[in-house]
């Protein structure tokens, strides 16, 4: 039985050997025997039937997966009605009417940023100084956590979504940033999607995961896509002109499908015997994916191994699939559509200041990305 893929001889693609076959048992480094699935049809399957459980942990920090009691208020480990009294809270947050309001506030927030990207000496980390400032802005702003605070949860978030720590610097990391949020929520924050939940008959403890799941998702998810976006672009010149042109409306969702940077690692548990792909997933089984797999299975779209960014909207898997698919993927697309024209148009010099090869990327992080990205113009 092989490992669990994980390694990546392309930075931009899936890990080697993901798509090879279309449903087959994998082993985890915890020992744990699990079913993986990588054809696009299959992995919609597995997210969009109820008899998987999201009630699960482990996986990673060395900790075999296990069936779990939620963490208060992280609905995203929910089932239904637990996940669907919470999600309905905030879900009305995020649509698309109410992202277009943001607009102009996150037109100005990306401009800043861009006059202190520009106003940096050279080489500078996109990063540091454009990629992450922009979505933890963002989500401060619709939280009301103040982003002069941004530090603590930008390094506990950062420590959360390490594959390669253990399971006590997990915990620790949580607890340093639910620690925080406690005191926030009794300040009170500022006004924002937390302050208007006081009063919605959450416990404090739901309203700690909460903030904790939207503070983190609201900003890692975003950042990763926009540098390895940006590093995807430098290296593919003729789609970068088109972005910079104003001649790929749907680029943001090529991206997000091509890079996929939520990829291996959502796990689900069979509650009851389920067939898929003419395969048996008994009951108590656990299965995960490769999304970037899925999202370039040549049912999703003509050449899928090729970033086009002209082609229109795909079915793509990047936001995920059924009762857990993205809750702010509005968001990310506005902040995204915003943030790659403006960047590429601001500095038309902008290039790589290092080789390709010598750029960190996140092979060891849930959400992969890079943590440098050095550039010059």
């Amino acid at each position: 039985m092989r490992e669990l893929p994980t390694t990546r001889s392309c930075p931009f693609g899936p890990p080697d050997g993901a798509a090879d076959e279309p449903m087959t048992k994998v082993r985890l480094d915890t020992g744990d025997e699990i079913w993986f699935v990588s054809r696009h049809d299959l992995v919609r399957q597995v997210y969009g039937d109820a008899r998987f459980s999201s009630e699960i942990d482990g996986g990673s920090h060395g900790v075999p997966l296990h069936r779990t009691e939620p963490i208060p208020g992280m609905f995203i480990q929910m089932d239904p009605p637990r996940h669907t009294r919470l999600r309905r809270l905030v879900t009305g947050r995020f649509t698309v009417q109410r992202m277009k309001a943001l607009r102009p506030r996150i037109e100005q927030i990306v401009a800043d940023q861009l006059d202190h990207l520009a106003a940096q000496p050279r080489p500078a980390d996109l990063v540091t100084h454009f990629a992450l400032p922009i979505p933890s802005l963002v989500i401060c702003e619709l939280l009301g956590v103040p982003y002069a605070e941004r530090e603590r949860f930008q390094r506990a978030g950062a420590e959360l979504m390490r594959m390669d720590t253990t399971a006590e610097q997990s915990d620790a990391a949580l607890l340093d940033l639910s620690a925080y949020l406690v005191e926030l929520l009794r300040r009170p924050p500022g006004p924002g999607l937390l302050a208007d939940m006081i009063g919605t008959g959450l416990t404090e403890e739901e309203l700690v995961g909460l903030a904790v799941l939207l503070l983190v998702a609201g900003h890692e998810t975003t950042a990763n896509v926009l540098a390895l976006g940006t590093l995807a672009l430098l290296e593919h010149p003729a789609q970068l002109e088109l972005v910079r042109e104003g001649k790929a409306p749907d680029a943001v969702d090529e991206l997000l499908r091509w890079l996929s940077v939520v990829d291996v690692g959502l796990y689900r548990l069979a509650t009851e015997p389920v067939e898929i792909g003419g395969r048996q997933v008994a009951a108590g089984e656990f299965v995960t994916s490769s999304l970037g797999a899925a999202n370039r299975d040549p049912s999703v779209c003509e050449r899928p191994q090729e970033l086009d960014v002209t082609r229109p909207r795909t079915h793509h898997l990047a936001f995920g699939f059924g009762a857990h698919q993205c809750l702010g993927q509005n968001l990310a697309r506005m902040e995204l559509d915003i943030a790659f024209p403006a960047l590429l148009r601001r500095l038309p010099e902008l290039r790589l200041a290092v080789p390709l090869s010598s750029v960190p990327f996140r092979d060891q992080m849930a959400i992969y990305g890079v943590h440098r990205l050095e550039v010059t113009w």
